[in-house]
């Protein structure tokens, strides 16, 4: 496919039709041997100045918002835990559990340069509480006027479809890679943020997010000949556990 130059797409940055910019795929923290998801992690991708820096929002059972990937943390599930019980573990370098409030303060602090990509993790109980989920951290983004900082991404096509109603002007990306361009696009969401391998077997999609002016993002992208064919493809961003690695490697680009 032969990369060509769109407008820029609503409530998106400029696309770049030659180098993708690089989302840390929870915080820079493979390098230096960081705990996923931690605060030291998002603020070493700060530091190296990527693009963005995404992390995974859950809610306990006591309705506090926390940064963790897993549904568990040292065996206990989050949502029927606690944030109190949830902290007497520490991450590997010490840090407690990072609230969601706790984190974007870390994230806009001394930032000029690096997005927070908040993926807001369904619940497991019910799709009311994923709703409320998103309610209840669009409400802290916006408290903190973190909100032109943030882009929304998640695997609920109705978590999204929240933060548009409670934002218009949010920026979103799906990540569950069974909706078209042209639905997105109808739905109002931003972007496709979908996985590399479900991406390569949609071709025809990659035009038609262009041509509906949809942001095109893939993960996890680890591998040198998937990052070569989302260049040639003409991606926004790329996310990535590497991201050290294909900073170095966009510079020959």
């Amino acid at each position: 496919m032969i990369p060509f130059k769109t407008d820029s797409a609503k409530k998106t940055e400029k696309r770049n039709s030659s180098k993708p910019k690089i989302i840390a795929h929870r915080g820079a923290w493979k390098k230096l041997n960081l705990p996923q998801n931690s605060i030291a992690s998002l603020r070493q991708a700060i530091k190296l100045k990527f693009y963005g820096s995404e992390f995974d929002v859950r809610m306990t059972t006591d309705d506090s918002l926390i940064i963790n990937h897993d549904p568990t943390f040292f065996d206990m599930e989050i949502e029927k835990s606690t944030y109190a019980e949830l902290i007497e573990h520490k991450l590997s370098n010490g840090e407690k559990l990072p609230t969601l409030r706790e984190y974007i303060l870390s994230g806009i602090h001394k930032n000029k340069k690096t997005k927070l990509i908040c993926e807001i993790k369904p619940s497991g109980i019910s799709k009311e509480r994923s709703l409320l989920i998103a309610q209840k951290a669009h409400q802290q983004i916006q408290r903190l006027k973190a909100q032109d900082k943030v882009i929304y991404i998640s695997f609920s096509y109705a978590v999204l479809k929240k933060i548009i109603e409670l934002d218009p002007n949010a920026s979103t990306q799906y990540l569950g890679g069974d909706v078209s361009p042209e639905q997105l696009k109808i739905d109002g969401i931003s972007g496709l943020d979908y996985q590399i391998s479900k991406i390569k077997n949609r071709s025809e999609w990659l035009y038609s997010a262009k041509e509906n002016k949809i942001t095109l993002n893939a993960w996890t992208v680890n591998k040198v000949e998937d990052m070569d064919w989302v260049i040639q493809n003409s991606f926004d961003f790329i996310t990535t556990d590497e991201p050290e690695f294909f900073m170095e490697k966009l510079k020959n680009y």
